[in-house]
């Protein structure tokens, strides 16, 4: 009898116990990011300092493309807030009464750089759009148009600009911009055209050269968010999307390459 007295109040407390932020695993609240690869490393950074400044709130961010992520919400996937590449996405969901329009919200504005390794004999920087076409480049990445807001605005560049015809046969889809990067980062390609937030990123930064895409070269890449209708604790989204859209998450933002939409 003595036992299981013991065991029903001392281990009950054990697990609400949490000695290192004081907080009960019981009283913390959960929300559910669904989130575009491009913000990856400044959202991965910005969840750090969220939990310092929100203890009883535990943040799951899944990353993917913006299209997708679209799609699956349409029939009602699992997260709470969703943050896109392409601010399209959000209007979308309010219009089809998944969400309301006081829950949608602008973030950043996202831009385009063309990226070699740093052992590239490709002179990106003066180059620019014209580096696609040097004779040592025989693969070119880029994120898949069809689902990816950053694959679009290459594409569009790249159209833009004159190149396009002559380098279509030459390019490799990744699934998301992260992966567009990758692949030239693994060798997999020769040279690609991915988020300026990426190449300012601490994985790509330094092992690169670069050169920004004029943004009169491609539609605005404005970007944004939502709160969805179903989301599980509102108080803890709107907490995440107040920390996104303040000061801090700003600072972050800014510091990975994203502009205010005010801008």
């Amino acid at each position: 009898m003595w036992h299981r007295f013991v065991f029903s109040i001392i281990v009950p407390a054990l697990l609400l116990w949490c000695p290192d932020t004081g907080v009960c695993a019981a009283d913390q609240s959960v929300v559910r990011v669904a989130a575009a690869t491009d913000l990856k490393f400044a959202l991965d950074e910005m969840v750090d300092l969220f939990r310092v400044r929100h203890p009883n709130i535990k943040v799951q961010v899944t990353y993917g493309s913006s299209g997708n992520f679209y799609a699956q919400l349409s029939n009602r996937a699992p997260f709470d807030v969703f943050l896109s590449a392409d601010v399209d996405y959000p209007h979308r969901l309010v219009r089809e009464g998944l969400a309301s329009t006081d829950d949608e919200f602008l973030y950043g504005v996202g831009r385009i750089v063309i990226w070699v390794p740093q052992s590239s004999s490709i002179d990106v920087e003066k180059l620019g759009m014209q580096s696609l076409l040097s004779p040592e480049v025989r693969k070119i990445a880029i994120a898949n148009p069809r689902h990816a807001p950053y694959g679009r605005a290459a594409e569009a560049a790249m159209k833009s600009m004159g190149v396009y015809e002559q380098v279509r046969g030459r390019l490799v889809l990744g699934d998301t911009v992260l992966q567009a990067g990758q692949f030239v980062e693994s060798g997999s390609a020769d040279i690609g055209i991915i988020s300026r937030s990426h190449a300012l990123a601490p994985s790509l930064r330094g092992k690169g050269r670069f050169w920004e895409v004029p943004l009169d070269a491609y539609p605005r890449r404005v970007q944004g968010g939502v709160i969805l209708s179903w989301a599980q604790d509102r108080s803890a989204a709107e907490a995440m999307r107040d920390f996104v859209l303040g000061k801090e998450g700003r600072a972050i933002l800014s510091r990975f390459g994203f502009e205010t939409p005010e801008e």
